[in-house]
Protein backbone atom coordinates (compact mmCIF):
# COMPACT_ATOMS: atom_id res chain seq x y z
CA UNK A 1 0.00 0.00 0.00
CA UNK A 2 1.25 3.64 -0.97
CA UNK A 3 2.33 5.69 2.11
CA UNK A 4 -0.71 7.66 2.89
CA UNK A 5 0.89 10.48 4.13
CA UNK A 6 2.41 11.12 0.54
CA UNK A 7 5.99 11.28 -0.64
CA UNK A 8 7.34 14.88 0.77
CA UNK A 9 5.14 15.31 3.92
CA UNK A 10 7.42 14.09 6.84
CA UNK A 11 5.53 13.35 10.21
CA UNK A 12 6.95 12.83 13.50
CA UNK A 13 6.81 9.70 15.44
CA UNK A 14 3.93 11.31 17.97
CA UNK A 15 2.29 12.88 14.99
CA UNK A 16 2.41 8.73 12.55
CA UNK A 17 1.04 7.64 16.01
CA UNK A 18 -2.27 9.70 15.77
CA UNK A 19 -2.70 9.36 11.95
CA UNK A 20 -2.64 5.43 13.18
CA UNK A 21 -4.98 5.54 15.43
CA UNK A 22 -2.69 4.46 18.44
CA UNK A 23 -4.25 7.76 20.62
CA UNK A 24 -7.50 7.28 19.85
CA UNK A 25 -10.28 6.86 16.86
CA UNK A 26 -11.03 10.21 17.22
CA UNK A 27 -7.70 11.66 16.81
CA UNK A 28 -7.11 9.65 14.13
CA UNK A 29 -9.66 11.24 11.91
CA UNK A 30 -8.70 14.47 12.80
CA UNK A 31 -5.41 13.78 11.70
CA UNK A 32 -6.75 11.74 8.26
CA UNK A 33 -7.81 15.52 7.56
CA UNK A 34 -5.07 17.46 8.82
CA UNK A 35 -2.48 15.21 6.95
CA UNK A 36 -4.98 15.62 3.45
CA UNK A 37 -4.76 18.98 3.58
CA UNK A 38 -1.13 19.15 4.06
CA UNK A 39 -0.36 17.12 1.37
CA UNK A 40 -2.76 19.37 -1.27
CA UNK A 41 -0.47 22.41 -0.31
CA UNK A 42 2.68 19.84 -0.69
CA UNK A 43 3.83 21.00 2.89
CA UNK A 44 7.31 19.32 4.12
CA UNK A 45 5.93 19.07 7.59
CA UNK A 46 3.03 19.61 10.43
CA UNK A 47 3.25 22.90 12.55
CA UNK A 48 2.83 22.64 16.47
CA UNK A 49 0.00 25.16 16.94
CA UNK A 50 -0.84 26.70 20.38
CA UNK A 51 -4.81 27.95 20.09
CA UNK A 52 -7.62 27.26 17.61
CA UNK A 53 -10.45 29.44 16.79
CA UNK A 54 -13.56 27.83 15.59
CA UNK A 55 -15.77 28.75 12.35
CA UNK A 56 -18.00 26.05 12.11
CA UNK A 57 -20.32 26.25 14.87
CA UNK A 58 -22.78 28.41 12.64
CA UNK A 59 -25.62 25.50 11.75
CA UNK A 60 -26.12 25.12 7.77
CA UNK A 61 -27.05 21.62 7.29
CA UNK A 62 -26.91 18.49 9.07
CA UNK A 63 -23.59 17.50 7.39
CA UNK A 64 -21.85 20.15 9.48
CA UNK A 65 -23.62 18.54 12.84
CA UNK A 66 -23.09 14.99 11.45
CA UNK A 67 -19.16 15.92 11.35
CA UNK A 68 -19.00 17.41 14.80
CA UNK A 69 -20.96 14.53 16.36
CA UNK A 70 -18.46 11.97 14.82
CA UNK A 71 -15.69 13.47 16.16
CA UNK A 72 -17.43 13.57 19.95
CA UNK A 73 -19.01 10.04 19.26
CA UNK A 74 -15.18 8.57 18.63
CA UNK A 75 -13.93 10.58 22.06
CA UNK A 76 -12.21 13.43 20.12
CA UNK A 77 -10.76 16.38 22.64
CA UNK A 78 -9.26 19.48 21.94
CA UNK A 79 -5.71 19.71 23.01
CA UNK A 80 -4.93 23.33 22.59
CA UNK A 81 -6.96 25.91 24.17
CA UNK A 82 -9.93 26.64 21.53
CA UNK A 83 -12.17 29.60 21.08
CA UNK A 84 -15.42 29.51 19.41
CA UNK A 85 -17.09 31.55 16.63
CA UNK A 86 -20.61 32.44 16.34
CA UNK A 87 -23.38 30.13 16.23
CA UNK A 88 -26.87 30.03 15.20
CA UNK A 89 -28.68 31.20 18.24
CA UNK A 90 -28.25 33.57 21.12
CA UNK A 91 -27.86 31.85 24.41
CA UNK A 92 -27.66 34.67 26.42
CA UNK A 93 -31.14 36.76 25.02
CA UNK A 94 -33.60 33.19 24.31
CA UNK A 95 -35.78 34.95 22.05
CA UNK A 96 -33.64 37.35 20.00
CA UNK A 97 -33.27 34.89 17.29
CA UNK A 98 -36.93 34.11 14.81
CA UNK A 99 -38.09 30.41 15.55
CA UNK A 100 -41.57 30.31 14.02
CA UNK A 101 -41.25 28.83 10.61
CA UNK A 102 -40.34 25.08 10.09
CA UNK A 103 -36.67 25.95 8.49
CA UNK A 104 -36.20 28.52 11.81
CA UNK A 105 -37.04 25.68 13.86
CA UNK A 106 -34.74 23.37 12.55
CA UNK A 107 -31.75 25.83 12.34
CA UNK A 108 -32.48 26.84 16.39
CA UNK A 109 -32.32 22.92 16.60
CA UNK A 110 -30.01 21.93 14.88
CA UNK A 111 -27.82 24.96 15.49
CA UNK A 112 -28.29 24.71 19.37
CA UNK A 113 -26.95 20.92 18.92
CA UNK A 114 -23.84 21.97 17.11
CA UNK A 115 -22.88 24.20 20.04
CA UNK A 116 -23.45 21.97 21.79
CA UNK A 117 -21.22 19.37 20.36
CA UNK A 118 -17.68 21.72 20.12
CA UNK A 119 -18.14 22.11 23.91
CA UNK A 120 -18.25 18.56 24.37
CA UNK A 121 -15.11 18.84 22.55
CA UNK A 122 -13.71 21.42 25.50
CA UNK A 123 -13.97 24.24 23.64
CA UNK A 124 -14.63 27.72 25.29
CA UNK A 125 -18.02 29.11 24.81
CA UNK A 126 -16.44 32.21 23.99
CA UNK A 127 -19.42 32.17 20.70
CA UNK A 128 -17.33 35.58 19.24
CA UNK A 129 -16.31 36.41 15.62
CA UNK A 130 -13.42 37.96 17.22
CA UNK A 131 -11.19 35.79 19.78
CA UNK A 132 -8.77 38.66 19.83
CA UNK A 133 -10.86 40.78 21.87
CA UNK A 134 -10.60 37.87 24.38
CA UNK A 135 -8.14 37.55 27.65
CA UNK A 136 -5.18 35.60 25.78
CA UNK A 137 -4.10 36.50 22.70
CA UNK A 138 -1.49 34.78 20.84
CA UNK A 139 1.73 36.57 20.40
CA UNK A 140 4.35 37.73 17.46
CA UNK A 141 5.54 34.46 15.74
CA UNK A 142 3.10 32.37 17.21
CA UNK A 143 1.86 29.54 15.04
CA UNK A 144 -2.18 28.90 15.68
CA UNK A 145 -5.26 27.95 13.56
CA UNK A 146 -7.49 30.53 13.27
CA UNK A 147 -10.56 30.02 10.89
CA UNK A 148 -13.27 33.07 9.85
CA UNK A 149 -12.26 35.36 7.76
CA UNK A 150 -11.96 38.73 9.82
CA UNK A 151 -10.02 36.72 12.73
CA UNK A 152 -7.36 35.32 10.28
CA UNK A 153 -6.68 38.75 8.79
CA UNK A 154 -6.56 40.35 12.29
CA UNK A 155 -4.45 37.15 13.73
CA UNK A 156 -1.75 37.55 10.57
CA UNK A 157 -1.80 41.19 10.50
CA UNK A 158 -1.90 43.17 13.94
CA UNK A 159 -1.31 40.31 16.56
CA UNK A 160 1.70 38.58 14.09
CA UNK A 161 0.39 35.41 14.87
CA UNK A 162 0.67 32.86 12.23
CA UNK A 163 -2.09 30.96 10.72
CA UNK A 164 -3.62 30.48 7.10
CA UNK A 165 -6.95 30.08 5.39
CA UNK A 166 -8.92 27.67 7.77
CA UNK A 167 -11.92 27.06 7.54
CA UNK A 168 -15.35 24.44 8.40
CA UNK A 169 -14.00 20.64 10.03
CA UNK A 170 -10.05 21.19 9.24
CA UNK A 171 -10.56 24.13 12.43
CA UNK A 172 -11.69 21.65 14.46
CA UNK A 173 -9.43 18.92 13.43
CA UNK A 174 -6.27 20.56 13.93
CA UNK A 175 -7.55 21.73 17.42
CA UNK A 176 -7.83 18.25 17.85
CA UNK A 177 -4.45 17.15 17.09
CA UNK A 178 -2.59 20.33 17.63
CA UNK A 179 -1.07 20.37 14.11
CA UNK A 180 -1.42 22.62 10.73
CA UNK A 181 0.23 22.30 7.50
CA UNK A 182 3.52 24.52 7.35
CA UNK A 183 2.74 26.11 4.51
CA UNK A 184 1.16 29.41 3.33
CA UNK A 185 0.95 31.99 5.82
CA UNK A 186 2.67 29.67 8.78
CA UNK A 187 5.82 30.64 5.84
CA UNK A 188 8.01 34.17 6.25
CA UNK A 189 7.30 34.15 2.36
CA UNK A 190 4.03 33.85 2.19
CA UNK A 191 3.92 36.90 4.90
CA UNK A 192 5.50 39.70 2.79
CA UNK A 193 3.68 42.11 1.40
CA UNK A 194 2.86 42.33 -2.14
CA UNK A 195 1.22 45.69 -3.41
CA UNK A 196 1.94 48.95 -2.19
CA UNK A 197 -1.48 51.12 -1.56
CA UNK A 198 -1.02 54.86 -0.95
CA UNK A 199 -3.36 56.95 1.35
CA UNK A 200 -1.22 59.78 2.07
CA UNK A 201 -3.67 62.12 -0.44
CA UNK A 202 -6.58 61.25 2.46
CA UNK A 203 -6.55 63.46 5.62
CA UNK A 204 -5.89 62.38 8.81
CA UNK A 205 -8.90 63.62 10.07
CA UNK A 206 -10.91 61.13 7.37
CA UNK A 207 -8.35 58.62 8.17
CA UNK A 208 -9.25 58.90 12.46
CA UNK A 209 -12.63 58.26 11.47
CA UNK A 210 -14.65 55.13 11.61
CA UNK A 211 -15.53 54.57 8.37
CA UNK A 212 -11.62 54.74 7.22
CA UNK A 213 -10.77 51.09 7.89
CA UNK A 214 -14.33 49.71 5.99
CA UNK A 215 -14.27 51.36 3.00
CA UNK A 216 -10.60 51.28 2.75
CA UNK A 217 -10.60 47.04 3.31
CA UNK A 218 -13.58 47.16 0.76
CA UNK A 219 -11.54 49.29 -1.97
CA UNK A 220 -8.41 47.09 -1.04
CA UNK A 221 -9.74 43.94 -0.65
CA UNK A 222 -11.86 44.69 -3.84
CA UNK A 223 -8.60 45.89 -6.04
CA UNK A 224 -6.09 42.97 -4.40
CA UNK A 225 -8.15 39.93 -4.14
CA UNK A 226 -6.00 37.72 -2.06
CA UNK A 227 -2.66 39.45 -2.49
CA UNK A 228 -0.92 40.87 0.89
CA UNK A 229 -1.66 44.76 0.76
CA UNK A 230 1.45 47.19 2.39
CA UNK A 231 -0.40 50.36 3.20
CA UNK A 232 1.42 54.01 3.42
CA UNK A 233 -0.11 56.95 5.22
CA UNK A 234 -2.28 55.87 8.16
CA UNK A 235 -1.97 57.63 10.99
CA UNK A 236 0.84 55.69 13.46
CA UNK A 237 -2.08 55.89 16.26
CA UNK A 238 -4.43 53.95 14.34
CA UNK A 239 -6.48 51.95 16.51
CA UNK A 240 -6.95 47.92 16.70
CA UNK A 241 -11.07 48.82 15.92
CA UNK A 242 -9.96 50.42 12.65
CA UNK A 243 -7.81 47.76 11.64
CA UNK A 244 -10.49 45.14 12.21
CA UNK A 245 -12.35 47.09 10.34
CA UNK A 246 -9.87 47.19 7.36
CA UNK A 247 -9.45 43.32 7.65
CA UNK A 248 -13.25 42.13 7.75
CA UNK A 249 -14.35 44.44 4.65
CA UNK A 250 -10.62 43.49 2.67
CA UNK A 251 -11.52 39.63 3.80
CA UNK A 252 -15.16 39.90 2.75
CA UNK A 253 -14.29 41.83 -0.74
CA UNK A 254 -11.04 39.92 -1.83
CA UNK A 255 -9.79 37.16 0.34
CA UNK A 256 -7.21 39.15 2.07
CA UNK A 257 -5.40 37.34 4.71
CA UNK A 258 -2.35 39.12 5.25
CA UNK A 259 -1.95 42.94 5.18
CA UNK A 260 0.81 46.02 6.23
CA UNK A 261 0.46 49.12 7.67
CA UNK A 262 3.32 50.63 8.10
CA UNK A 263 4.50 52.20 11.62
CA UNK A 264 1.59 50.33 12.52
CA UNK A 265 1.21 46.29 12.83
CA UNK A 266 4.13 44.03 14.03
CA UNK A 267 5.78 43.22 10.47
CA UNK A 268 6.30 46.48 8.87
CA UNK A 269 8.32 48.59 10.95
CA UNK A 270 9.08 50.01 7.53
CA UNK A 271 8.05 49.76 3.57
CA UNK A 272 11.31 47.53 2.77
CA UNK A 273 10.76 45.39 5.95
CA UNK A 274 6.96 44.98 4.61
CA UNK A 275 8.11 43.91 1.30
CA UNK A 276 11.16 41.98 2.02
CA UNK A 277 13.29 43.78 -0.17
CA UNK A 278 11.26 43.06 -3.00
CA UNK A 279 9.51 45.76 -5.29
CA UNK A 280 5.74 45.75 -5.03
CA UNK A 281 4.06 44.31 -7.67
CA UNK A 282 1.44 47.15 -8.23
CA UNK A 283 1.10 50.48 -6.36
CA UNK A 284 -2.69 51.80 -5.80
CA UNK A 285 -2.78 55.48 -4.55
CA UNK A 286 -6.43 55.82 -2.99
CA UNK A 287 -8.31 59.37 -2.56
CA UNK A 288 -10.98 61.08 -0.43
CA UNK A 289 -13.26 60.60 -3.98
CA UNK A 290 -12.34 56.88 -3.48
CA UNK A 291 -13.74 56.50 -0.30
CA UNK A 292 -17.33 58.58 -1.44
CA UNK A 293 -17.52 56.13 -4.20
CA UNK A 294 -17.01 52.94 -1.92
CA UNK A 295 -19.71 54.33 0.13
CA UNK A 296 -21.65 54.55 -2.78
CA UNK A 297 -20.74 50.85 -4.11
CA UNK A 298 -22.00 49.52 -0.42
CA UNK A 299 -25.08 51.75 0.02
CA UNK A 300 -27.92 49.51 -1.96
CA UNK A 301 -30.81 51.86 -0.99
CA UNK A 302 -32.62 54.51 -2.87
CA UNK A 303 -34.27 56.89 -0.60
CA UNK A 304 -34.47 57.73 2.86
CA UNK A 305 -35.91 55.35 4.26
CA UNK A 306 -34.82 52.99 7.36
CA UNK A 307 -36.04 50.47 9.75
CA UNK A 308 -33.47 49.10 10.62
CA UNK A 309 -29.74 49.98 12.24
CA UNK A 310 -27.14 46.87 12.93
CA UNK A 311 -23.35 47.81 14.16
CA UNK A 312 -20.90 45.28 15.78
CA UNK A 313 -19.59 42.93 12.63
CA UNK A 314 -17.21 41.86 13.40
CA UNK A 315 -18.00 41.68 17.32
CA UNK A 316 -18.04 45.24 18.60
CA UNK A 317 -15.16 45.94 21.22
CA UNK A 318 -15.51 47.61 24.46
CA UNK A 319 -14.22 50.93 23.11
CA UNK A 320 -16.98 51.11 20.47
CA UNK A 321 -19.98 49.92 22.59
CA UNK A 322 -18.53 52.94 24.57
CA UNK A 323 -18.39 55.13 21.90
CA UNK A 324 -22.16 53.98 21.05
CA UNK A 325 -23.33 54.77 24.72
CA UNK A 326 -21.37 58.50 24.61
CA UNK A 327 -23.12 59.49 21.33
CA UNK A 328 -26.27 58.26 22.77
CA UNK A 329 -26.54 59.76 26.41
CA UNK A 330 -28.44 62.99 27.14
CA UNK A 331 -29.41 62.70 23.66
CA UNK A 332 -33.48 62.57 22.25
CA UNK A 333 -34.79 58.91 21.81
CA UNK A 334 -34.84 56.81 18.72
CA UNK A 335 -37.58 57.03 16.13
CA UNK A 336 -40.20 54.96 16.52
CA UNK A 337 -40.78 52.29 13.55
CA UNK A 338 -36.70 52.24 13.77
CA UNK A 339 -34.82 48.92 15.66
CA UNK A 340 -31.15 49.17 16.60
CA UNK A 341 -29.05 46.41 17.21
CA UNK A 342 -25.06 45.81 18.37
CA UNK A 343 -24.37 42.64 17.95
CA UNK A 344 -21.20 42.02 20.23
CA UNK A 345 -18.72 38.82 22.47
CA UNK A 346 -20.57 37.86 25.58
CA UNK A 347 -17.10 38.61 27.35
CA UNK A 348 -17.28 41.82 25.91
CA UNK A 349 -20.78 42.15 27.01
CA UNK A 350 -19.96 41.68 30.73
CA UNK A 351 -17.41 44.15 30.76
CA UNK A 352 -19.91 46.84 29.04
CA UNK A 353 -22.57 46.39 32.04
CA UNK A 354 -19.62 46.55 34.62
CA UNK A 355 -18.99 49.93 33.24
CA UNK A 356 -22.53 51.04 33.09
CA UNK A 357 -23.56 50.87 29.41
CA UNK A 358 -25.84 48.41 29.64
CA UNK A 359 -27.83 51.10 31.22
CA UNK A 360 -27.73 53.37 28.86
CA UNK A 361 -28.15 51.40 25.70
CA UNK A 362 -31.38 49.61 27.62
CA UNK A 363 -32.99 53.22 28.12
CA UNK A 364 -32.74 54.01 24.45
CA UNK A 365 -33.77 51.03 23.25
CA UNK A 366 -31.08 49.24 22.04
CA UNK A 367 -30.92 45.61 21.55
CA UNK A 368 -27.96 43.55 22.00
CA UNK A 369 -27.06 40.31 20.50
CA UNK A 370 -24.81 37.58 21.76
CA UNK A 371 -23.03 34.40 20.58
CA UNK A 372 -24.16 35.15 17.09
CA UNK A 373 -24.68 38.20 14.34
CA UNK A 374 -28.03 39.62 12.50
CA UNK A 375 -26.46 39.38 9.19
CA UNK A 376 -26.20 35.14 9.22
CA UNK A 377 -29.51 34.69 11.45
CA UNK A 378 -32.81 35.41 11.13
CA UNK A 379 -32.79 38.71 13.84
CA UNK A 380 -34.35 41.11 11.96
CA UNK A 381 -37.80 41.35 11.48
CA UNK A 382 -39.68 40.06 8.56
CA UNK A 383 -40.68 43.84 6.96
CA UNK A 384 -37.22 45.57 7.49
CA UNK A 385 -36.46 46.47 4.03
CA UNK A 386 -33.06 49.05 4.50
CA UNK A 387 -30.89 48.63 7.15
CA UNK A 388 -27.62 50.90 7.95
CA UNK A 389 -24.08 49.96 9.21
CA UNK A 390 -21.31 50.55 10.42
CA UNK A 391 -19.69 47.72 9.10
CA UNK A 392 -18.24 46.69 5.68
CA UNK A 393 -18.57 43.26 5.73
CA UNK A 394 -22.28 43.52 7.01
CA UNK A 395 -23.02 45.78 3.79
CA UNK A 396 -21.25 43.65 1.59
CA UNK A 397 -23.08 40.26 2.82
CA UNK A 398 -26.24 41.58 4.20
CA UNK A 399 -28.03 42.10 0.74
CA UNK A 400 -27.65 39.10 -0.14
CA UNK A 401 -27.71 37.46 3.06
CA UNK A 402 -31.31 38.82 4.55
CA UNK A 403 -33.08 40.14 0.95
CA UNK A 404 -32.75 43.96 3.04
CA UNK A 405 -31.14 47.25 0.92
CA UNK A 406 -28.04 48.75 2.97
CA UNK A 407 -26.85 52.36 3.83
CA UNK A 408 -23.26 52.41 4.34
CA UNK A 409 -22.82 54.82 7.47
CA UNK A 410 -20.54 55.80 10.58
CA UNK A 411 -21.32 55.24 13.74
CA UNK A 412 -23.02 58.82 14.54
CA UNK A 413 -24.67 58.52 11.12
CA UNK A 414 -26.07 55.64 12.52
CA UNK A 415 -27.28 57.11 16.18
CA UNK A 416 -28.36 60.45 13.81
CA UNK A 417 -30.42 58.49 11.40
CA UNK A 418 -32.29 56.21 13.82
CA UNK A 419 -33.39 59.49 16.01
CA UNK A 420 -34.60 60.97 12.54
CA UNK A 421 -36.45 57.79 11.62
CA UNK A 422 -34.33 58.28 7.97
CA UNK A 423 -31.01 58.39 6.55
CA UNK A 424 -28.93 61.22 7.35
CA UNK A 425 -25.68 60.87 6.00
CA UNK A 426 -22.80 63.27 4.93
CA UNK A 427 -20.13 62.50 2.70
CA UNK A 428 -18.38 66.07 3.93
CA UNK A 429 -16.70 63.53 6.73
CA UNK A 430 -15.02 61.38 4.16
CA UNK A 431 -13.70 64.51 2.52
Amino acid sequence: MDDPTGPTLQLTPDEQSMLDGEQGDGIAMAMRVVVGLARVHEAPRLVKIESAHIDGCLFHGQSGLDFASRLVDLGATVRVPTTLNVGSIDLLHPGTVRNQTPAEQEVSIGGRALMEAYLAMGARATWTCAPYQLDARPGLGVNVAWAESNAIAFCNSVLGARTDRYGDFLDICAAITGRAPFAGLHTDEARLGDVLVDVTAIPDRVLRGDLAGPLLGYLVGSRVGTSNPVLIGMPSETSEDTLKAFGAAAASSGGVAMFHVVGVTPEAATVDIAFGGRSPTETITLTSDDLVQARRELTTASDGRLDVVSVGTPHASIDEIAHLAALLEDGPEMASGVDFYVSTGRSVWALAQQRGHRDVLEAYGIRVVTDTCTYVTSILRPQAQVAMTNSGKWAHYAPGNLGVDVVMASLRECVESARAGRVVIDDDELR
